[in-house]
């Protein structure tokens, strides 16, 4: 074994047996009130960014509940606290200023992100604290809802899936292959997966598609004043629509009474 295959086994080795050091980010330390102690960004409301903005630091008042009256606040260099009836000796006046629509504020300026976040009056009105945890939790949510969404709907079989499409592309939902109901359903379930699985779980959506799809087929008719459904070879009434209601949202309640059940089957055999 020559020098250079030695050395290349030492260091494989050395690189096997070093250790891999896995840091932890350090909790954020809490004081005795249960607040949290960390840097925080503010940013102006309704997507403001003007190069500078700046706000109120004197002259504005909160509200406490425990003493009962308005306390004056100040924004200051030198005070421990923005209230101005706990202030010690004078108090030297600070600007509070957005640049381009935010405002860091490190952990070490405790009496101006107290201001800011608990007492300042503008406090979600004109700007916020931006919570970047918060807003994770808000994305892995809806990341998790658009997966549900996405599974549900490549599981669903092809009558359900016409009952949604429907919603949105009405009576073309009918002329559509299954293939392009499929393609349609998986879009509007990425694209907004809240109101997909609401229509995924709605008992009444297959059943008011069957009695949409019954009047497209001839089976019923529906009158040109949207007031009653009949048998289409006899004429025979169904049900007649109440005032102002929708004519398929009464249908749809019409197949769920016992005369009903039996007019949805008839239709659901003619239909397949």
């Amino acid at each position: 074994m020559n020098k250079k295959t030695k050395a290349l086994e030492s260091t494989e080795k050395t690189v096997v047996n070093t250790p891999v050091e896995i840091k932890k980010e350090p909790k954020p330390k809490k004081d005795k009130t249960g607040w949290v102690v960390k840097d925080r960004v503010y940013a102006l409301k309704d997507g403001l960014a003007p190069l500078t903005y700046t706000i109120k630091s004197s002259n504005i008042y909160y509200f406490d509940e425990e003493k009962g009256y308005e306390r004056e606040l100040k924004y200051t260099v030198n005070q421990r606290t923005p209230f101005v009836d706990e202030f010690k000796g004078d108090a030297q006046l600070a600007h509070i200023t957005f640049k381009d629509g935010t405002l860091t504020v490190p952990k070490e300026k405790q009496t101006l992100q107290k201001l800011l976040s608990l007492y300042h009056p503008q406090r979600n009105a004109l700007f916020f604290e931006f919570d970047s945890e918060a807003v994770a939790e808000d994305e892995l949510d809806m990341i998790e809802l658009e997966v549900e969404a996405l599974n549900t709907a490549i599981s669903m079989e092809i009558d359900q899936i016409e009952a949604i499409v429907r919603v949105e592309a009405g009576s073309k939902a009918s002329k559509m292959s299954s293939s392009e109901l499929k393609r349609d359903l998986i879009k509007m379930a990425k694209r907004n997966p809240v109101l997909f699985l609401e229509l995924a779980n709605d008992e009444n959506i297959n059943i008011r598609n069957m009695g949409i799809r019954a009047v497209e087929a001839g089976i019923i008719k529906l009158s040109s004043d949207q007031r009653t459904f009949t048998w289409a070879s006899t004429n025979k009434k169904l049900v007649t629509v109440p005032y102002e209601e929708n004519p398929y949202s009464a249908l749809t309640q019409f197949f769920k009474t016992d005369e009903g059940i039996g007019v949805y089957d008839a239709i659901e055999k003619r239909l397949k």
